[in-house]
């Protein structure tokens, strides 16, 4: 008993210890030019037999804003095996998704309220979660419980221009970068790691960081390529 008391006494400094290590990593997302489509909203005759549902711009009046904080930031490697599952939400408002980007830890639910005065639907055919809701009215809402890591893309049987994307990450470390492009990974265990960022059109990017018991700057350059030459008669 002793023994035992002793030893879980041992555990619990280690594990302060490793508290007291931590350290945070800050990093800025670099975008230089509009990466994202704009999305083709369906024709006002696909829902005329319905409640008049306004329609909202993909874009604010700044388009880099828009294309950093559509960046979701995560760690991989050996981290401490707890998820820090939460519970987030992805509203159906104005025909569209609300976020239509999401971050989310392994283990965490999603609820899908409708808030709009027309049926919608929510469904799924990515390998890490695949699921159909059906279609349900206002004031209704449906849950998933997301337990693999990966990205999950969700979009709509009734309105094929509304689409979602949720980044699920293998720890509770992760984020989805601010309109500056700035994110924080904050009380990271001491270690080396490989921090992951996507971007739905771009893709992932990978970078080795190691953290000790200061802050790690890091950056991330959101590459768009070159136009190609022009062709040779």
């Amino acid at each position: 008993m002793v023994g035992s008391t002793l030893g879980c006494a041992v555990c619990i400094a280690m594990s302060a210890a490793s508290l007291s290590q931590a350290g945070d990593i800050q990093g800025t997302i670099v975008v230089q030019r509009k990466l994202t489509k704009r999305r083709v909203t369906a024709s006002l005759g696909a829902y005329d037999r319905g409640p008049a549902v306004d329609l909202k711009k993909d874009f604010g009046e700044d388009v880099l804003a828009f294309e950093r904080e559509h960046v979701v930031v995560y760690l991989e490697g050996d981290l401490p095996s707890q998820t820090g599952a939460i519970t987030a939400e992805i509203a159906q408002e104005n025909r569209r998704f609300v976020p239509d980007t999401l971050w989310i830890p392994a283990g965490s639910t999603v609820s899908f309220p409708n808030l709009d005065p027309i049926f919608h639907n929510v469904f799924s055919l990515s390998k890490p979660k695949e699921f159909d809701l059906g279609n349900y009215p206002k004031d209704h809402t449906r849950t998933v419980v997301f337990q693999k890591p990966g990205v999950v893309f969700v979009n709509c049987h009734l309105h094929p221009n509304m689409s979602a994307a949720i980044v699920i990450s293998p720890n509770r470390w992760g984020v989805k970068a601010g309109p500056d492009g700035k994110f924080t990974l904050a009380a990271v265990p001491p270690g080396s790691y490989t921090i992951v960022a996507w971007h739905k059109t771009a893709g992932f990017f990978r970078q080795r960081v190691t953290v000790a018991d200061k802050s790690v700057a890091v950056e991330f350059f959101i590459p768009l390529g070159e136009a190609p030459a022009p062709r040779e008669n």
